[in-house]
């Protein structure tokens, strides 16, 4: 078969069959009366196995290898050639992620697409002060996409940049808000815990909802940071989370001090002094939780309080003893 017909019947173009040629890679066995070169049925094997391997990504030069060298194994060069298409495919997806979010910000010409790329790469950079610095700037320019913002908060470990991306985030508006929101159910711990703390720096009218909605996650640490933010806003649901930090030892100075707050009102007062009563009689093993109970109803007006604290004051633990006779003496003044 000539050159024109193996290009027709094989969808190798004629000049690629020459450059095969030229390589040594299929050479025509055969002549034909006029002394053309003539493909044989091997030959043209050859071109379609020459194809497969190309379609797998690998280079003329290891496709050579492959077909004339009999000890040559094929298992570390795929390997290899996933490793290689994973990191084309990382490398492009991060390009249309990137793509995407200077899209979001809707540049107006090439001078707001050359600032969100700046702002960007900042957010992406090694550098802690850096990243900082993108952050505390976005929050004076409407350039920089939401959503990269929210990606960095939810990945960042260093607790300076977390903090700024947090206060970046919460004058940023709604938009952020359900993103947020949505990394509540992240299957990442930390972007669940990251999200939820990002959520409690955003204004209380704004926020009242997806932090009520994290009293309910499943992952502790997401209730407890829901609770701390829900807690000194008067959210009676967030009750039983706080105490249960007084008991952990989690925050629980942060945790009383709210259960302080919610206590100005008579009936919660009462309600939580009896939960925390109920918590006394289960901790009994434990004196040092005891004591942080009964820290915790020092500033827990009401009737069931100062009975609690009266029981307190008979405490074997002489450290719970003291303290709630202590305390009993302030109320008594």
């Amino acid at each position: 078969m000539l050159i024109g017909d193996v290009a027709r019947r094989s969808g190798v173009s004629a000049r690629m069959l020459r450059h095969y040629d030229q390589l040594g890679l299929v050479r025509p066995t055969g002549r034909s009366g006029a002394g053309y070169r003539e493909y044989s049925d091997e030959d043209i094997r050859r071109i379609f196995h020459i194809e497969s391997l190309r379609s797998l990504g690998l280079s003329l030069k290891d496709v050579k290898r492959a077909l004339d060298d009999p000890a040559f194994t094929p298992a570390a060069l795929v390997d290899d050639l996933i490793r290689q298409t994973r990191d084309r495919i990382a490398r492009e997806q991060e390009l249309l992620t990137r793509l995407g979010q200077v899209g979001a910000a809707g540049p107006a010409d090439w001078a707001d697409v050359l600032q969100i790329i700046a702002l960007l790469q900042a957010l992406g950079s090694d550098s802690a002060g850096r990243r900082q610095r993108a952050a505390l700037s976005s929050a004076s320019t409407d350039e920089m996409p939401v959503e990269a913002l929210v990606e960095a908060a939810l990945h960042e470990s260093d607790p300076v940049v977390a903090g700024s991306l947090r206060w970046a985030l919460a004058q940023s508006g709604d938009a952020a808000l359900a993103l947020l929101s949505a990394a509540l159910d992240s299957p990442a711990t930390d972007v669940r815990r990251r999200a939820a703390q990002c959520i409690a720096e955003f204004p209380p009218a704004a926020a009242a909802g997806a932090l009520r909605t994290a009293l309910t996650n499943d992952d502790l640490a997401v209730r407890r940071y829901a609770a701390l933010a829900l807690g000194p806003r008067g959210e009676p649901a967030t009750i039983p989370t706080l105490i249960a930090m007084v008991v952990d030892e989690v925050n629980d100075v942060e945790a009383s001090d709210a259960l302080s707050g919610l206590a100005a009102a008579p009936d919660l007062a009462e309600h939580i002094a009896s939960a925390i009563s109920g918590e006394v009689a289960r901790s009994a093993a434990d004196p040092s939780a005891r004591r942080r109970l009964t820290q915790a109803l020092a500033d827990i007006p009401g009737p069931t309080a100062t009975s609690a604290l009266t029981a307190l004051a008979a405490d074997e633990d002489r450290g719970v003893a003291v303290t709630a006779a202590y305390v009993l003496s302030l109320r008594a003044r």
